[in-house]
């Protein structure tokens, strides 16, 4: 009996410890549902941008105005929580592909969004297009982009849009600048020499050489090309030599400040005697601070703070961060990004569901073909691409332009097209 009592109470205990194991699974499982169903609602957007190095006061401003953009619509599209993943650049095309596919695999993202470097897109393009992740307007404008877009279009298609077009498309307006104020007679060149410099990266090549033919084409010498290092901050030797071609026009693009910004003091210390044409000086918000005086006359072609609401976003970014944003950089970034809240809020709608695929097809259907439009940008009126544009924005005065301008004092001036024109193009006493 004794022994019979003991089997019952064993089984008795087995049973009990039996209920609880499957109670335990059955809340388990429940919880595992729970969990997945919210992993499932959040949409998790890898942003790159050089968030350290040399370009990292860019980044700065596109993080700020990226979540200025996402605050907005309180990180929620539909009843999806969206995550931002900073994917930091570090301005090296070989670490920002490595951290971007970290980013995929391990982060599980599920788009991408964003980019400042040329040579960065060019690399992360191949990444997007290893996973088939879709990445939507990076900012990085080189013509290598488009090259590999053209050469394999279903491969290529997952880097969804540039929010910077080709060089040629928008650097034309330099050459149509001076030419118009040489048909006008407001200036008179000692001669129509020019020397071109650039980075020495793909978006810097890239700009200088189809700056240099366009000049060319306009009955233009390029006395010179020059190319510098990212970074570089030592110009005197390159100057000088600059200096003894005589020319009248020095013409190119860096891409962070601490170069551009030496770039223009160092001219003027030795005493450059040319019209310098610097695209992208004013793309940091401190650039003056960065130049003083050095800066005027000095020709930029960056959208400007011009509407009320443009201006209300620079006001209200800098009473945020506590630093003045680039039009062209910070403001460029917070159109983009609330054009990127638009596709995942159609996306919502169209398929009542967001994730990569429907991404994917949003990209194909709505993007591409330039159904899904941005017309409420803070820095220029509409961002469209048609399958003729692509991966391009469509380019003219009714959508994607920039004005050619001239600082004066700290202050920018437009001088070109003649619609916007604020003042005609201004020469030094010494080049008269």
């Amino acid at each position: 009996m004794k022994m019979m009592r003991n089997v019952i109470r064993n089984r008795g205990v087995t049973l009990i410890l039996s209920v609880v194991l499957i109670a335990s699974l059955l809340m388990m499982g429940g919880c595992g549902d729970k969990g997945k169903e919210a992993d499932d609602n959040v949409i998790k957007i890898g942003v790159i941008g050089p968030f350290t190095g040399p370009a990292a006061r860019v980044g700065e401003e596109f993080k700020g105005a990226t979540q200025m953009a996402f605050e907005q619509v309180g990180y929620k599209v539909g009843d999806y929580k969206i995550e931002l993943k900073w994917i930091d650049s570090e301005s090296d095309a070989e670490k920002a592909a490595r951290a971007y596919e970290q980013a995929i695999v391990k982060d599980k993202i599920d788009c991408g969004f964003l980019d400042w470097h040329s040579w960065v897109s060019v690399s992360c393009m191949e990444v997007a297009a290893k996973y088939k992740i879709p990445h939507f307007f990076a900012i990085g404008g080189t013509e290598i982009v488009n090259e590999k877009y053209e050469s394999d279009p279903d491969k290529y298609f997952y880097w969804v849009g540039k929010g910077w077009p080709v060089p040629e498309k928008l650097s034309i307006a330099y050459v149509e600048t001076l030419e118009e104020a040489i048909d006008k007679g407001a200036w008179k060149p000692r001669n129509k020499k020019v020397a071109i410099y650039g980075v020495d990266n793909d978006w810097g090549r890239g700009f200088a050489t189809a700056l240099g033919d366009q000049f060319e084409d306009a009955g233009w010498q390029v006395a010179d090309k020059e190319w510098v290092a990212l970074g570089e901050t030592e110009f005197y030797p390159m100057l000088k030599k600059l200096k003894s071609l005589d020319v009248s026009v020095i013409a190119g693009t860096m891409s962070d400040p601490p170069s551009v910004s030496s770039f223009i003091k160092q001219s003027r210390e030795i005493g450059i005697n040319s019209l310098i044409i610097t695209d992208g000086l004013g793309w940091v918000g401190e650039w003056y601070e960065l130049t003083g005086d050095a800066s005027n006359f000095v020709i930029d072609q960056i959208p400007q703070w011009t509407t009320p609401e443009a201006k209300k976003f620079s006001e209200d970014f800098k009473a945020k961060y506590g630093f003045e944003p680039g039009a062209s950089s910070g403001g460029l970034c917070y159109d983009l990004a609330r054009y990127m809240i638009k596709v995942l809020q159609t996306c919502n709608e169209k398929y009542d569901a967001i994730d990569r695929e429907k991404l994917v097809k949003i990209a194909k259907e709505e993007v591409m073909t330039g159904k899904l439009t941005f017309d409420d940008g803070v820095i220029t009126k509409k961002y469209q691409y048609t399958p003729e544009t692509f991966p391009d924005l469509v380019v003219d005065k009714d959508h994607y332009i920039f004005p050619v301008i001239q600082y004066f004092d700290g202050k920018a001036k437009i001088i070109w097209p003649e619609e916007w024109k604020e003042q005609d193009l201004q020469i030094p006493d010494s080049m008269k």
